[in-house]
């Protein structure tokens, strides 16, 4: 499977270690090795772990992640924020050593709990009389975790907003053009003049004539033919006037292609 690339990564401290973060197709995934490491589990017995869980090992994906201080590029697998609950929790912390027991706890207790929280709803669940602000400019763990979550869903938003903005403008673009042909071609006098639709004939012919050397056969229905699937119109003598040099570039860069010369 090709490695996504992402467009962001964002890093927060978390009981000393760091937790990374990254957004690839407007999506956050979090690396998997780096959370083993700082867990102290073994990273090839959890990654058969996952292999043999038919969601998991569906969600788990390579994408190329940035090391801190380095700036090393480096394929990882990741899990997508909204799986890592299945995984993490999937670790029996009765089962590591004691030295790392508690950061395992922390992190099921605390670090996915925020992290989802904070993706999901887009705030922490508190009661209501709590100063919500004040707890989120505390240096915890959790107020560092949910701040690097919040970043890392407005980038995904804004993300999704220049997308969806940009394929609107271009839909809106080909909108317009083609009403602006079509009211052209309804209200008439738009079209080229009898001198320009003359000109683009005495140009279609030079480049009849000049491919029909090269094949021996009359070029001329095929150039026409061109001409009026490429700029949308069923006669020379109905090409818009604003397309007009558009098309004498055309013809002129065609004919320089078969005869080296620019005589339009």
């Amino acid at each position: 499977m090709t490695a996504l690339q992402p467009t962001e990564q964002k890093t927060v401290l978390f009981r000393e270690n760091e937790i990374t973060a990254v957004i690839a197709n407007g999506r956050v995934y979090v690396p998997l090795r780096t959370i083993c490491n700082n867990l102290g589990v073994a990273w090839s017995a959890q990654r058969q772990r996952i292999l043999r869980d038919p969601v998991l090992s569906e969600a788990m994906t390579p994408v190329i992640v940035t090391i801190t201080g380095t700036g090393q590029e480096v394929e990882a697998q990741c899990l997508p924020l909204e799986y890592l609950n299945g995984w993490l929790f999937g670790i029996n912390a009765s089962r590591v050593d004691a030295a790392v027991r508690d950061d395992l706890i922390a992190y099921q207790r605390e670090c996915y709990r925020v992290l989802y929280e904070a993706t999901q709803d887009g705030r922490l669940t508190t009661d209501a009389d709590m100063d919500i602000e004040a707890l989120l400019a505390q240096d915890s763990p959790a107020a560092q975790a949910y701040q690097m979550a919040m970043a890392v869903v407005r980038m995904a938003r804004q993300q999704l907003i220049m997308e969806a903005r940009l394929d609107t403008a271009v839909n809106t673009l080909a909108e317009h053009g083609e009403r602006l042909d079509q009211l052209e071609a309804a209200v008439g006098g738009e079209h080229v003049t009898e001198v320009q639709a003359a000109q683009i004939s005495q140009a279609v012919k030079a480049v009849a004539l000049a491919i029909g050397k090269k094949t021996g056969r009359n070029e001329f229905g095929a150039c026409y033919g061109e001409i009026y699937r490429r700029f949308g119109v069923s006669s020379y003598k109905l090409v818009p006037k604003r397309k007009f040099q558009a098309v004498m570039d055309f013809l002129n860069e065609w004919l320089q292609s078969q005869i080296g010369d620019s005589p339009f």
